[in-house]
């Protein structure tokens, strides 16, 4: 997730599509369209940050479709669904399905601006909070076994004294590994990396309830 969030539109109307990508560029946005869920499927490269503004009824694949088969493949892109042949148990699938809006054309083009901008800030705070997150692992992984034996005990509130008796180990030691630790994953204390270790584990388990 190193690129700028883009806003990826399809939609098999040319004017529609056309007309949409004009004015996302022209407040300063990132934009690509495709005329169908199949071109887009094979132009994407997936863990590309941003929006997709997606039509229901389109020729060959449909818009609903397209989202099931990214849903199916583990791809987490925020779509809002654009229609003009919008009904209420379509809307109420697509957002069931995951979908963060579903909009029925015509539409102001400020709320649909203002929509897709809210959902690109969220793609952008989720790039930061996954690059602080990769980072955090990167230096938890050079903790070395000792460290890692001594880490859960001190973060969850054990004293030097019982860590070192529970390992056989003098309290000098435990000392000095709490330092390296502090050290090497760069929290100010362990309060502090507790929280981050917690943060990390939270994360885990939704990748794994999503995927």
């Amino acid at each position: 997730m190193k690129s700028q969030p883009c806003v990826f539109i399809v939609d098999d109307d040319d004017a529609v599509r056309d007309g949409l990508a004009m004015v996302i560029e022209s407040v300063g946005l990132s934009c690509q369209a495709f005329e169908n869920a199949e071109h887009f499927l094979e132009t994407y490269a997936p863990g590309t940050p941003g929006c997709l503004v997606l039509d229901i009824n389109m020729p060959g694949m449909r818009g609903d479709e397209l989202q099931a088969e990214l849903n199916r493949r583990n791809i987490r892109l925020p779509i809002i669904f654009l229609t003009s042949y919008g009904d209420i148990p379509t809307s109420v699938r697509t957002i069931k399905a995951g979908a963060v809006d579903f909009l029925t054309k015509p539409v102001k083009i400020s709320e649909l601006i203002d929509r897709i901008q809210t959902e690109l800030q969220n793609e952008i705070q989720k790039n930061e909070q996954y690059k602080g997150e990769m980072d955090f692992r990167n230096r938890l992984s050079s903790l070395t076994p000792r460290e890692m034996n001594i880490l859960p005990l001190t973060i969850g509130g054990m004293p030097n004294k019982e860590i070192a008796q529970k390992l056989g180990i003098s309290f000098r030691t435990v000392e000095l590994h709490r330092t390296n630790i502090l050290r090497k994953t760069g929290a100010a204390n362990f309060l502090e990396l507790a929280r981050q270790c917690e943060a990390i584990r939270f994360s885990f388990e939704t990748e794994r309830e999503n995927s």
